[in-house]
């Protein structure tokens, strides 16, 4: 990932993690969050199927705040971002979602918060997930 023309964080295999925080977010959210990730199922065992999680891959991740993930567009042809956290409330809540897994045992990389970022991806598979907690336990993925 890149800022202003320079690399500011980079894995190799695991996990890209796009984050919306939004008021109602608490640190319960943020460790249930962190554990679900790190053991969802979800990468190739030796026979190719989806059973091994990013604690058992030694897999590292890569955490971009991304406001826009917040954005509600039911009405009109605007996206209304009323639902995102403030941005100071935002970039703590998501520096705790990274010191959650730092202390999971998961390298973590980070993009900068509130900067135009350039994000690479490769995409195996492609398999993308969508993961909501609320009140510290996981509500709803992909409807």
């Amino acid at each position: 990932m890149e800022v202003a023309g320079g690399v500011v964080g980079a894995i190799d295999e695991g996990l890209l993690i796009l984050v919306a925080i939004v008021d109602a977010d608490t640190t319960d959210e943020v460790d249930a969050m962190a554990d679900k990730v790190i053991h969802l199922r979800i990468f190739g065992d030796e026979e190719g199927k989806m059973n091994r999680s990013l604690v058992e891959t030694g897999g590292s991740v890569l955490v971009i705040s991304q406001f826009t993930l917040a954005g509600d567009v039911r009405r009109g042809r605007r996206p209304s971002f009323t639902g995102a956290a403030q941005p100071e409330f935002a970039s703590q809540m998501v520096d705790e979602l990274c010191d959650a897994f730092r202390d999971r045992g998961i390298d973590v990389a980070t993009g900068s918060f509130g900067a135009m970022m350039s994000v690479q991806l490769v995409n195996e598979g492609p398999v993308t997930f969508v993961v909501d907690v609320v009140d510290g336990r996981v509500v709803s993925s992909a409807r």
